[in-house]
């Protein structure tokens, strides 16, 4: 029976939100699976990714064929570096202690670099907020500044008619 590890749609529409399954390839699309790997959710920024990495390997190991999407994932998260990593270690050209340091060290750089995004996200977001608040103020300021001298003029105004009476 051959296996896809391969995406299954859930949410509504417009907000798709998927399961990522092992599946047989004659199954449908949304329909039965074999086992849930885990889940993507594409409508966050950065994309929110949960995934069992052990299961994905065992799966990848065992022969299963990720669709082209869900390869992308798998190899974001490091399950395709992981299955890669055994496959030398099966052949010899690496031990266990070699390949989970490597695995270790990956996995540092990619969280650096999803740090990185996130904080470079949320100071954008932070400037936008702030250069709207600014732009929001000017506006502001120059509705208060035509309003203010049409209030003064008429002060100016009642105050010079009694001045002139007085001569």
């Amino acid at each position: 029976m051959p296996v896809k590890i391969r995406l299954q749609r859930h949410g509504k529409k417009g907000k798709p939100f998927y399961w990522i399954v092992a599946a047989d390839v004659r199954a449908k699309r949304d329909g039965r699976y074999l086992e849930k790997l885990g889940v993507y959710n594409p409508n966050t920024n950065p994309a929110t990714i949960e995934l069992n990495l052990d299961g994905a390997v065992d799966w990848l190991q065992n022969g299963a064929q990720p669709t082209d999407t869900a390869r992308a994932i798998l190899s974001y998260k490091g399950a395709m570096y992981k299955n890669h990593l055994i496959g030398g270690i099966r052949k010899g050209a690496l031990t266990q202690e070699q390949a989970d340091e490597k695995f270790n060290a990956w996995v540092a750089q990619k969280e650096g670099q999803v740090q990185g995004k996130v904080q470079s996200l949320a100071e954008a977001q932070a400037a936008a907020e702030a250069k709207a608040f600014e732009a929001e103020k000017a506006v502001n300021e120059a509705r208060i500044a035509a309003n203010a001298p049409v209030v003064e003029d008429a002060v100016e105004d009642a105050g010079e008619t009694p001045a002139s009476e007085e001569e």
